[in-house]
């Protein structure tokens, strides 16, 4: 019998993915470097979950692209992660401006992000004989019947209000 189960996600959902285009491959001294840089980003977010990283599933998309599919606990804690003088990502976009200013980047490798925050009731998932997985690894695993075997079921779960919001609706009735 197959398992089948959905993410347990509750609100907004943060999705970052963010990667590198290996524009000449003889470039080797250029690109190498920004991968490694990434995954010492990967292990510095691993280190110290109170920054927020959930969840990551690294993807290839071509021989030349490599990315990330980053799950965030909030955009604020991404944000902040961003912009953290402490952190090594703040080292690494230093030096890369630091490189542009002095015109030596020419194109050898391309470097990009998208950021998503997803509300609730835009996002669903499913998984057959699947551990925790993209989603579900970041926000855990539920059976599929907790939130509908269909996908306009999923679509349209929502999350229990907390309690002080709730109370604030009612006085307002």
């Amino acid at each position: 019998m197959v398992s089948r189960t959905t993410a347990d996600a509750k609100g907004d959902v943060v999705v970052l993915l963010i990667g590198m285009r290996i524009n000449r491959f003889w470039a080797v001294h250029l690109w190498v470097p920004v991968m490694l840089a990434m995954f010492r980003m990967l292990r510095e977010l691993a280190k110290d979950p109170e920054r927020g990283l959930r969840e990551k599933v690294l993807l290839t998309a071509s021989p030349r692209t490599y990315y990330v599919v980053q799950y965030w606990e909030s955009k604020e804690k991404l944000y902040a992660y961003a912009t953290a003088p402490d952190a090594f990502h703040h080292e690494v976009w230093a030096k890369l401006n630091r490189k542009e200013r002095a015109g030596r980047l020419h194109g050898e490798v391309g470097i990009w992000h998208e950021a998503y925050v997803v509300p609730e009731g835009s996002y669903e998932a499913i998984y057959a004989d699947m551990p925790a997985f993209g989603l579900a690894g970041a926000h855990g695993q539920v059976p599929l019947a907790a939130r509908g075997r269909y996908a306009k079921d999923r679509f349209a779960y929502r999350s229990a209000q907390p309690a002080e919001s709730a109370a604030s609706v009612e006085k307002s009735a």
